[in-house]
């Protein structure tokens, strides 16, 4: 879990910068560059600095060894097609009863996020069954990586650059392709913007989360600006990890509540509110499945 590794003093340093500033209360800053990595990422930069960053930090940040601009990852964006996933793998014998088995290991946890929230811990349970496999599986993509590469996709070259490499993997047309790029570029940088804020807060090294090629992270596989507004510290350590059951499942009755769910929901209401976490409907129907078998 995040909250159980060591931070070195190198990197608690080196994330104290990432906190933001007044961007009104000073000038512009201007970000000397380096290194050859820079160069899909100079206008995302620029754009950060603007709004508040400290242009030496983030210098500093997009110049590591470990910042890529993640084509691969981000090209999936444009080939991914939902219905492919096979989600009737939770519906399985063997999925459903490790939820009994989680249900069962983290019943303090679920009756808790029950009384603070009024949400059923069979939906809790499902949630995590299929975003992660109850944390088997969180990810292998970094956050930091994929989030910066979306975003960069409002610089005309690197939008035809990426075009290049999934024109012929994808059934969008170009124009279809520029209009999905923009506006995943402007959402993928206000969740930027959000993780630089949520990782500067708990102080923890951008670099060294990872998550789904979308930037969704944790066990419950929450986006940074949902972390910020949603997330909840189950466990009360005083910390947001999202890697932590406690949390997650802590953090999801809070999404779950947010968005309308309340005991005795009526199953169409269930399919609205769940469909707010991912917005499939393959999705929503494989969840609302789990909740019903687990009711035995």
């Amino acid at each position: 879990m995040l909250k159980n590794r060591q931070i070195s003093i190198r990197c608690v340093i080196f994330l104290s910068f990432l906190l933001m500033i007044n961007a009104c209360a000073a000038p512009v800053q201007t970000i000397a560059y380096s290194g050859s990595g820079n160069r899909y990422f100079r206008s995302l930069q620029q754009r950060l600095v603007r709004d508040g960053f400290d242009a030496g930090s983030i210098a500093t940040l997009y110049s590591h060894t470990g910042v890529n601009f993640d084509a691969k990852g981000v090209s999936r964006y444009f080939v991914h097609r939902e219905g492919k996933l096979n989600y009737g793998q939770f519906l399985e014998p063997g999925a459903i009863e490790k939820a009994f088995q989680y249900m069962d290991d983290y019943q303090a946890e679920l009756t808790a996020a029950e009384k603070a929230f009024g949400v059923d811990r069979k939906a809790i349970t499902a949630i995590l069954l299929v975003e992660t496999r109850f944390g088997s599986y969180v990810g292998k993509s970094s956050v930091f990586n994929v989030l910066s590469t979306m975003a960069a996709l409002e610089d005309s070259d690197v939008k035809d650059m990426l075009w290049k490499r999934v024109s012929d993997s994808t059934d969008l047309s170009r124009e279809a392709f520029e209009d999905k790029a923009a506006k995943k570029s402007g959402w993928a940088y206000v969740e930027l913007k959000a993780f630089l804020t949520y990782t500067a807060k708990e102080n923890l090294n951008p670099l060294n989360i990872y998550g789904s090629y979308a930037g969704a992270m944790g066990l419950c596989q929450f986006m940074p600006s949902n972390i910020l507004t949603l997330a909840k510290d189950g466990d009360n350590d005083g910390h947001i990890d999202l890697f932590s059951h406690a949390d997650a499942i802590m953090s999801i009755a809070s999404y779950l509540k947010n968005y309308g769910w309340y005991s005795g929901i009526s199953g169409q209401e269930a399919y609205n509110v769940v469909y707010t976490y991912n917005h499939s409907g393959y999705y929503v129907n494989t969840i609302l499945k789990i909740i019903e078998l687990l009711k035995g």
